[in-house]
This record gives C-alpha cells, sequence and structure tokens, in this order.
C-alpha cells in the first residue's frame, strides 16, 4: 500500500476535527473522508455510529465497575479495524483519502485508561500507515469552553471522578504527547489553534495541496 494516498487529520479533544471535516467535504468534494462520525458514516456502515454513540451512553458511564477498560478496548477496536478497511477501500479507487484520527487517538485513550500494553496495539501498528498527519492543536482553555465548562465531557476526555478543569487539562495534555509518541516516524505538520473551522479548513486543505504525493 506504498501508493496509497491517504493522511490522518489528529488532534486533541475539542481541537474541531468534524467541524474541519464538514468544511472540508465542500471544499474538496474529491477527497474522500473517513470518520466514525455519523455525518461521515455511510448507511451501509451504521452500525459503526450506533456501536459508537452505545459506548459513550452505556459502557463509559460503567467504566470500572459495570464494563473493564478491557471490554472499552474490545469495543474501541471495531472502529480502528473499521477505519482500516475504509481506508484499503478507498485507496484501492486511487483517490485522495483524510481519516479522522486512525487508530492513534483510540489507541492513546486507551492507554489513558489503564490499559497500558495490549495483543491489540502490536496488530493495530501493523496497520498502512499514512504520508502524513496534520495535527489540529488546541488550547486545553478554548477546548473546555467548547464543551460548555465540562458539561459535554465524556469519560474518556478527563482525568479524575468527574469532568473538572484541572483534570480536563492534565488529561488533554497527556492525550497529545501519547498521539504524537504514537504516530512515531509519520510525517507531522502541527496546525496551531485557528479562529474559525473555516479558517482550520484552509490550513488544513494548505497543507495537503502542498503535499506532492497527495496532490499528485
Amino acid at each position: 500500500m506504498s501508493d496509497c494516498r491517504f493522511f490522518v487529520l489528529l488532534g486533541p479533544d475539542g481541537a474541531g476535527k468534524s467541524s474541519v471535516m464538514t468544511e472540508l467535504a465542500e471544499r474538496r468534494p474529491e477527497w474522500r473522508l473517513l470518520s466514525t462520525d455519523g455525518e461521515f458514516t455511510p448507511p451501509e456502515h451504521a452500525l459503526i455510529a450506533q456501536l459508537r454513540r452505545n459506548v459513550v451512553k452505556d459502557v463509559l458511564p460503567g467504566l470500572g465497575s459495570t464494563y473493564s477498560v478491557d471490554f472499552l478496548a474490545s469495543m474501541l477496536q471495531t472502529a480502528v479495524v473499521h477505519l482500516k478497511d475504509r481506508v484499503l477501500a478507498e485507496c484501492a479507487t486511487g483517490a485522495p483519502v483524510l481519516v479522522d484520527s486512525y487508530y492513534y487517538k483510540i489507541l492513546a485513550k486507551c492507554r489513558l485508561a489503564g490499559l497500558r500494553e495490549n495483543p491489540m496495539y502490536g496488530w493495530w501498528r501493523t496497520f498502512p500507515q499514512p504520508r502524513g498527519v496534520v495535527f489540529l492543536d488546541v488550547a486545553p482553555w478554548t477546548a473546555w469552553r467548547r464543551s460548555a465548562g465540562g458539561r459535554l465531557l465524556n469519560r474518556l476526555e478527563y482525568a479524575g471522578n468527574g469532568p473538572g478543569w484541572a483534570g480536563f487539562e492534565s488529561y488533554q495534555k497527556n492525550l497529545r504527547t501519547l498521539m504524537l509518541e504514537e504516530v512515531g516516524q509519520v510525517p507531522v505538520t502541527v496546525i496551531e489553534e485557528q479562529p474559525s473551522p473555516g479558517r482550520a479548513a484552509e490550513a488544513v486543505a494548505g497543507v495537503l495541496d502542498r503535499t506532492e504525493e497527495f496532490a499528485r
């Protein structure tokens, strides 16, 4: 898959990746945008969006009591494998592909949840690697404000027993470190916080347009 034209859009919680991808869907209709968000999940893959909602609604509130971290990781693996399958299918068409987070963010979140190592991680790391990662950065305080002061957070977005500012800031800093550690040798372009989704989308598009391999 060395000729696969795919990139990954990565960033902390609240960075605005979904908003950027929505903007890019209008600006670059020739790109294949892959995500587990319902907006980018075709009807034939509706199960993936449903599983994502069920994890947030049913699994995360009971994490550590009703459900183990191992169970959570097993559920999240469905998203990882789905994105890998979609990457392979879309790359076969020759179209440029942009993937939301790929396995990098899920792996980092599993580690932060307490599952430091797992045989699944080794398998995920054998998946095709992107030609580059565009890291959409955001200040923790901006992300906190976007979460309505913590009211919109789920259990995999903060540290501690409740969604407080200190736990959120600490978690997001650790998440950022682990994600950048995980991308390893893949070229990474960091886009600093932008004033609007439109400006962020312009910046992402500019990075990809300037990449000769992606634009070819």
